[in-house]
């Protein structure tokens, strides 16, 4: 993308070298090309590591509040992120609309928010389904797992409002990669996107048990355990 997204994607990959045990499995060899990430959100980290795991330049929809932050804020817009405002969810689908049809991978969150803190998973928003279905692009499922003993709160305000970051800076760290999923059908078909969603998140939440096993070494590891 440019200097900034390079720069940035060096860091989190050094970062995550010397602070992160990261443990990575891959289900399948993923297509060239644009490619929408989906994953669950346990941490704030999650955004910054999703990068890894594509070769194409990515950008991740992350909520606004990260954009109010003085200089970071600047940082990931110029490094091409797409910022969710909330009621505005339509504007930031169209913009990553846009960077899948310039040959960017994109990369969602379909909770919209963390996961909860004690455990679990949200509910998943229609977004990426949609956006699969507008674009025809492959959906690559993504589990993270985390000990979240190892989480910090942190409490801060922007814009006169309290915000809450749950970060994840050290420890392992594991991700399952999913096989891509093609997406047919109307995207302006509420049922059929609904119904896609509800199945994703399925596939998401699977993954995020089989990350959680093998780093508490109650499976074998994949055949690839390193990041691109």
């Amino acid at each position: 993308m440019n200097l900034f997204y390079n720069s940035a994607r060096m860091f989190v990959r050094l970062y995550s070298r010397l602070m992160l045990n990261m443990d990575v499995h891959w289900h399948d060899h993923l297509p060239a090309g644009p490619k929408i990430f989906i994953a669950n959100h346990p941490s704030a980290t999650d955004p910054f590591v999703l990068h890894l795991l594509s070769r194409e330049p990515m950008s991740v929809l992350i909520v606004s509040t990260a954009f109010a932050f003085p200089l970071f804020g600047e940082y990931i817009r110029r490094s091409g992120q797409i910022q969710v405002i909330p009621g505005q969810g339509e504007q930031a689908l169209e913009q990553a609309e846009r960077y899948l049809k310039s040959g960017y991978s994109v990369g969602i969150f379909p909770e919209g928010n963390f996961s909860p803190q004690a455990g679990g998973f949200r509910r998943p928003r229609g977004g990426a389904a949609r956006l699969a279905l507008r674009t025809g692009v492959p959906v690559i499922p993504v589990g993270i797992y985390l000990p979240r003993e190892g989480i910090q709160r942190i409490d801060s305000r922007q814009c006169g409002r309290p915000t809450v970051g749950y970060w994840y800076l050290r420890g392992p760290y594991g991700i399952t990669v999913g096989t891509p999923v093609t997406l047919q059908g109307n995207a302006e078909n509420a049922e059929h996107v609904y119904s896609y969603s509800q199945n994703l998140m399925e596939g998401i939440k699977s993954l995020a048990r089989e990350s959680e096993y093998r780093l508490r070494r109650l499976a074998p590891s994949g055949f690839v355990t390193k990041l691109l």
